[in-house]
């Protein structure tokens, strides 16, 4: 019998917003401790941070009990990836040199006899139109050149103030699930996969459309959950 494969997103680890868990990153890094030599897949979908900045000699110090289990899990023999999301998609090579956990921006591994895509989310619904320009803006090249010449700590502080005004715009946005199926329905059948994993709209859920599976792990911040796969069937769990 294979191992169990866990997949969670939205943990925005970095700020503690109104209603959150206490001690959540604690919380987070005891589950994934738990899963040491007993998965055989960790797929984190995106968003691990609510911001990430990968410097050439900095990184996230208030992270490091994180950093530790994720190279620890990695050395156990179970296989971590981690997708880029639309709070932490400027990752650079700390991750994969230093503790082993590969990252993509979208992914597909055959599973438990099943072939699985995945991708964090943003940008994928039509009412999302407003993003995919702002995304574009800070991804481009100089822009990211320039914010690199910015302190770490105050380039922490900018993201934060950001960070905090988009989410209370982004607290009044309705989801319109349905766009996200669709769109889950369409890239099982381009990708040639039978289960869809994403993120971004912090909704849990596993969904039946017309080519296969779409799934969502939900969140780590209010309503801690995540994605439990055992002999090719998806069940959410709560942490």
């Amino acid at each position: 019998m294979s191992l169990p494969a866990y997949f969670l997103c939205d943990a925005h680890l970095g700020i503690d917003p109104p209603g959150c868990v206490p001690d959540r990153e604690a919380k987070l890094v005891s589950l994934l401790e738990s899963w040491k030599g007993a998965a055989s897949h960790v797929v984190i979908v995106g968003d691990l941070f609510e911001f990430w900045y990968e410097y050439r000699y900095y990184v996230a110090s208030a992270h490091m009990e994180l950093f530790r289990v994720l190279a620890e899990l990695v050395k156990s023999g179970v296989e971590v990836h981690l997708l880029q999301g639309n709070h932490d998609f400027a990752y650079g090579d700390f991750f994969p040199k230093n503790l082993g956990v590969q990252v993509h921006k979208e992914l597909v591994l055959e599973i438990q006899g099943k072939r699985m895509y995945f991708r964090h989310g943003d940008g994928v619904a039509k009412s999302d139109r407003g993003y995919r320009f702002l995304r574009k803006i800070l991804d481009f090249p100089l822009n990211r050149w320039l914010f690199r010449q910015i302190h770490p700590d105050t380039g922490m502080k900018i993201a934060r103030f950001v960070g905090r005004n988009s989410r209370k715009y982004g607290e009044n946005n309705i989801i319109n699930i349905e766009e996200y199926l669709e769109w889950g329905n369409r890239i099982l059948k381009k990708k040639d996969c039978d289960i869809c994993v994403h993120g971004h709209h912090h909704i849990q859920g596993i969904w039946n459309v017309e080519n296969g599976i779409v799934a969502s792990p939900g969140e780590c911040i209010k309503k801690p959950a995540f994605l439990r796969m055992e002999n090719g069937g998806l069940k959410v769990e709560s942490f």
